[in-house]
Parts: structure tokens; sequence; C-alpha cells
């Protein structure tokens, strides 16, 4: 089997080789020399004698890029949901091992994989999907804890390992969403409500303050009323001897009550109004009158 990252020499050009007695090794590359089927040295870049008549040949290749390995893995969590989850592993091979790198692995991948799988399904187990998706970090650090430690033993250095995706299943995801979209329509809900409830009571509080202040004007304009028939009274009284204060308050009721009359009258709106009409009736409204304004005067001044 191919080893992941090494190659072995093409025939065209370990022909060349032998033939010329000599090996160019690219750069960012090694080269594995053997001396009749054994391990002889690793070659760096550059050209190196090849004495093919020693027994000496290029074995293969080995890269020493950093190479890069998406895993998925299928595991599921500790509330069932069965999850993808897609590792992305960065790894090269180390020059100063390099014939470890080379002869100890068949496929260097496969055996990254393996261990990924058998990291990824020992730990996500252990969280429910909320977590999983909080603990990226601490997944892919105990990945690259076991994996630093497996392959370091093969001459190869993990550089880093990123948990780049989590896929729960498409109805799991779609009932989530359903889940947030139905939390943040409550939330909306209440915040809808508590706005209605502060527009309620400011109205409340408004026609309280309203009807308190209409109240008070109400209570002062009988006030200033009840002032100006008294002034009137002791006018009148004064000016024409002989008139007590119950004769000129009659009169002014009366005149006031046909003054009523008159706007009645002249307003567009009014149609018809019945009235009880003859001295006995001006008498018995001039009471009512009367006496209405006294009892507002009592209410006021207390």
């Amino acid at each position: 089997m191919e080893r992941s990252g090494a190659s072995r020499s093409d025939p065209c050009t370990a022909a060349m080789g032998n033939l010329c007695c000599c090996v160019q090794v690219d750069q960012s590359n090694v080269a594995i020399r053997e001396q009749f089927g054994k391990f002889d040295s690793v070659l760096e870049p550059g050209c190196h004698c090849m004495p093919w008549f020693l027994g000496k040949r290029v074995a293969g290749h080995l890269t020493l890029r950093l190479q890069q390995l998406d895993v998925r893995c299928e595991t599921k969590t500790k509330d069932n949901v069965f999850v993808n989850v897609v590792a992305s592993i960065q790894y090269r091979a180390l020059a100063g091992k390099a014939n470890d790198a080379f002869y100890k692995l068949s496929n260097t991948r496969s055996q990254i994989q393996a261990y990924v799988f058998d990291v990824i399904r020992a730990s996500v187990p252990k969280l429910i999907l909320d977590d999983a998706f909080e603990q990226k970090d601490e997944i892919a650090k105990a990945v690259e804890e076991e994996l630093e430690k497996a392959m370091s033993a093969y001459g190869f250095e993990i550089v880093q390992t990123l948990i780049v995706d989590i896929e729960p299943d498409e109805h799991v995801k779609r009932a989530m969403n359903e889940i947030n979209a139905a939390a943040r329509l409550r939330v909306a809900a209440n915040e809808k409500a508590e706005a209605e409830k502060i527009v309620q009571i400011k109205r409340a509080e408004g026609e309280a303050e309203a009807k308190y202040l209409s109240g008070l004007g109400i209570a002062r304009q009988r006030q200033a009323i009840v002032d100006g028939l008294r002034d009137s009274v002791l006018g009148f009284s004064v000016n024409v001897p002989g008139t007590t204060a119950k004769d000129v308050m009659d009169m002014v009721l009366i005149t006031q009550y046909f003054d009523t009359m008159k706007e009645i009258g002249a307003s567009s709106k009014a149609s018809s109004v019945f009235i009880p009409h003859g001295p006995g009736a001006v008498r018995d409204i001039a009471t009512q009158i009367r006496d209405g304004l006294l009892q507002g005067s009592s209410v006021s001044h207390h």
C-alpha cells in the first residue's frame, strides 16, 4: 500500500539516476536511500551521488509540506441526537524522523482518521447537543492531544486540529429553529403587552388628572357665579330702597333664565324645547335655580 506523503521512485527517473550515479531531491522533500534493500540514509534537497554499483538506490520520497485531512465522523450526543462532526487535521512529517514516517506507516491518513473517530466517539456522547456546540474547542483539543501522542512515534507532527462543523439531522435543526423562533415570539409578546400596559396606565392617569382639573374649574366657576350674584344683590338693595335681598335674587335669576332660553333658541342645533310657563311656573323655576346655586356655594365652601 502506498504511503501518504511518501512516494516510490519513478522507474525512468531511477534508471537515469543509476546511469548517471546521481539523484536530485526537490525542495520541501526528502529522499530515502537504501543499500541492498536496507535503509541507509535520508537525503536532503539537492543533488546526491548514488553509486548503483554499490547497491544503493532511492526507495522513495517524502514530502515535508503541511498537509490537511478532513475527517467526517457520525456519532450521537448524550440526548440521543445523531450528528456529523467534521474535523480538520493539519499535520506534517518531521525531517529528523523521516525514516520512521516512511517505513512505519503504510497509510498515514487512514491511521489519523482512525484516531479521530476514536476520540470524537468517546467525547461527544458525554455532551448534550447544545454543549457540543459550545465545547468545540475542548473536543478539538482532546483530538489533538491523542493524535500528537500517537503520531509522534511515527515521525509526524500534528500542527493544528479544528472542529469545523457539527451538523445535526435536518429535522433536528428545523426543530431547534422553531424552538428559537417561539422563544423570540414569546419575548416580543411580553414586551408588547408591557408597552400596552404602560400606555393604558398613562392614559388613565391623564384622564384622572383631566377630571380633577375639570372639577376644580367647575367649582371655581360656580363660586364666581355665586360671588357675582351676591355682589349684584347687595348693590341693588343699596340703590333701590325698600327691596329685599330675596326680591333682587328672584329678579336676577329670572333674568338669567330668560337669557338662557334666548341662547337655546338662537342655537343652530336646537329644535324644540317644551317648558311649563306661567306665573306659578316662573316662581318654581326661580326657587329651583336659587336652591341649586345655594347648594353649590355650600359645597364649594366645604
